[in-house]
């Protein structure tokens, strides 16, 4: 099967002359063949998972070579101090380079061993921009099979839907059994097949709770380690003081956008997962305070993504299925944060205009190619 170059290559290796660089995402998002493709990269290879380099990586007895690349080295107890031990007694001219899941993004939280001396740079499914999509046809088919580079290369939507079930069971045995202390599979399972449902609304942990019959701090846990392995993430709500929001409840989304039934809801995950993977590009590559949140207030007007640069609005964003005239909720944000560029998609649209409060209704695949 072809592969597609990935668009983090250019900034790791910029990256690895100065530092450590680790490559974090979910599994199977192609980590591993981004760090294979590198120069040089083939002679320092180690996988912790092959029995042959796992030995050599305990014995420290590593490749003659200018490039060392770890991968899935975060399952080893004393992976962190490993690290630093190779980094601070490296000779000159060594690059390091460790790709893995899960742990890795907690090196994005301040306190460990490691400060200073690695960038952390998150991969990514395929985009439209990345994988190529310039019309709404093929748009379709990146909605259908995800944007995991081995379905969406495949082509098949029974093979892609396959490859979901399997990547689900390998998240629960391989990365939960390894990385994290829960036993009852069964119903983390459950949670996982529960959670496609409710993308597009707040999640309401109680009511989660409620169905898989668990402790609430249970659920909790339960979600903060789908979202630790890169299974999902949330979206915490905007609050202003002048707009009167909602503050606690989250919206949650799936890497894996091809899970979620619901034509509306799985449309909106993509466009999540696009513009969360514009905005930790930028916070990992240029080190801007963007984030990527939602609206909703206490009279129900909701706007489905907000981009935040500095705290302050800088892109609102709603999402439908055809043209429709302009939400309300996107119309008073809009009036609200008047320097936010205000932006109405459309899956099946055809219309491209902008309103008298100059918010601009407009074909999703024209917005989705600009977030390169």
């Amino acid at each position: 099967m072809a592969s597609l170059p990935r668009y983090l290559a250019p900034q790791v290796q910029r990256d690895l002359e100065r530092k450590m660089v680790f490559v974090a995402g979910p599994r199977q998002v192609g980590k591993t063949t981004l760090a294979r493709s590198l120069p040089g990269a083939t002679d320092g290879y180690l996988n912790w998972d092959v029995d042959i380099d796992r030995e050599r990586i305990l014995r420290r007895e590593l490749p003659l070579a200018d490039l060392w690349v770890f991968d899935e080295i975060h399952k080893y107890r004393r992976w962190r101090g490993f690290l630093k031990g190779l980094w601070d007694g490296r000779r000159d001219g060594q690059r390091i380079l460790v790709t893995g899941s899960g742990r890795l993004e907690l090196f994005g939280f301040g306190g460990d061993s490691l400060q200073g001396r690695y960038h952390l740079l998150r991969l990514h499914p395929l985009s439209v921009t990345e994988a190529g999509v310039s019309d709404a046809e093929a748009l379709a088919d990146l909605l259908r099979l995800g944007g995991f580079p081995e379905p969406w290369l495949g082509g098949n939507e029974v093979e892609a839907r396959r490859w979901s079930r399997q990547y689900r069971t390998r998240v629960l045995e391989e990365d939960v059994n390894a990385l994290t202390g829960i036993r009852d599979l069964g119903r983390l399972e459950e949670m996982m097949l529960r959670l496609p449902d409710l993308v597009g609304s707040p999640l309401s942990i109680n009511a989660l709770r409620e169905d898989l019959e668990v402790a609430h701090r249970t659920a909790s846990n339960w979600l903060d380690t789908l979202e630790r392995l890169f299974a999902i993430f949330r979206l915490a709500p905007f609050g202003a003081p002048r707009i009167r929001a909602v503050k606690q409840e989250c919206k949650h989304y799936h890497f894996d956008w091809s899970v979620v039934r619901d034509p509306a809801a799985r449309f909106e995950n993509l466009v999540a997962c696009h513009l969360l993977k514009w905005v930790h590009f930028r916070q990992d590559t240029e080190g801007r305070d963007v984030e990527l949140r939602y609206f909703r207030d206490v009279d129900g007007r909701e706007v489905d993504f907000v981009v935040t640069e500095d705290r302050a609005p800088t892109l609102l964003v709603e999402c439908k299925l055809a043209d429709r005239p302009v939400d309300r909720g996107l119309r008073y944000l809009s009036r609200r944060f008047p320097d936010a560029q205000a932006i109405q998609l459309a899956l099946d649209g055809r219309r491209d205009f902008v309103t008298p409060e100059g918010v601009r209704a407009m074909p999703a695949i024209d917005f989705l190619r600009t977030l390169a």
